[in-house]
């Protein structure tokens, strides 16, 4: 782990209404790696994103990005720093074209700030989404919404950016391209942290890894050796990682 993380959370408390989800997870994540979250369903996994990016108060706790205190700040904030989160599900306009669902993803943008170039370098990286720049996004493919969500994302070029979930409903195929992506943009120093339910297609891809388990961090260490203490499996994933199943 680096000695300086992009990101840290300690002690965090979180929940909803008089649920508590998250009892105290603290952990830190690698400037400049790829970091996988996982866990058994309930773990709070998506509620950790959800407090990471202002979506969810924390009720206690510290979370820092950059070395700064980020704990509750509003979500459009949190973007002007740097940090980016793509939810689970599909996120996007489905009436407007795909030119215009990325346009959109330059709304938080500073004053002066010039999203023109940051569109068209998005639309080199997915070739498709250039093809069809002008079709209503409900049009496009499940796998090439879930591209256009992350090209989005990419407009304001964060520092960190959170990914949950993102091979649900996507082929094979798309999947590798998926964690292609991810790795180039590590390749350009951007700090990746994604919750994935295969936990050992996420491992293969990550540098580190975090299992959470009933809102507590339960082991954080390099993907590696998480992949290889076939007690991870067992104790957090039920059947161990190398059973684990294929999307």
């Amino acid at each position: 782990m680096s000695a300086e993380p992009i990101l840290t959370l300690e002690n965090v408390v979180a929940g909803y209404g008089r649920s508590t989800i998250l009892h105290g997870v603290s952990f830190g994540v690698a400037r400049g790696a790829i970091v996988a979250v996982i866990g058994p369903n309930g773990a709070g996994k998506s509620t950790v994103f959800k407090t990471v990016f202002g979506m969810l108060p924390a009720r206690s706790g510290a979370v820092t990005f950059g070395g700064a205190a980020i704990t509750n700040l509003a979500p459009r904030e949190l973007i002007a720093r740097g940090l980016c989160y793509v939810p689970q599900g599909r996120n996007i306009f489905p009436e407007l074209s795909v030119e215009h669902n990325l346009e959109i993803g330059g709304v938080a943008a500073p004053k002066g700030y010039d999203i023109r170039p940051r569109m068209e370098a998005a639309l080199d990286r997915f070739p498709v989404l250039r093809r069809k720049a002008k079709r209503q996004a409900s049009t496009l493919s499940g796998g090439e919404q879930k591209m256009l969500e992350i090209a989005r994302g990419l407009l304001l070029e964060p520092k960190l950016m959170l990914i949950d979930e993102p091979s649900i409903g996507l082929s094979p195929i798309l999947v590798e391209e998926l964690f292609a992506l991810l790795r180039e943009l590590r390749g350009t120093g951007m700090t990746v942290l994604l919750i994935e339910q295969n936990a050992k297609r996420a491992l293969e891809n990550a540098d580190f890894g975090i299992v959470l388990e009933l809102g507590r961090t339960r082991v954080q260490d390099r993907a590696d050796s998480i992949l290889a203490d076939p007690r991870i499996g067992q104790l957090f994933l039920g059947a161990g990682l190398e059973s684990a199943p294929a999307v």
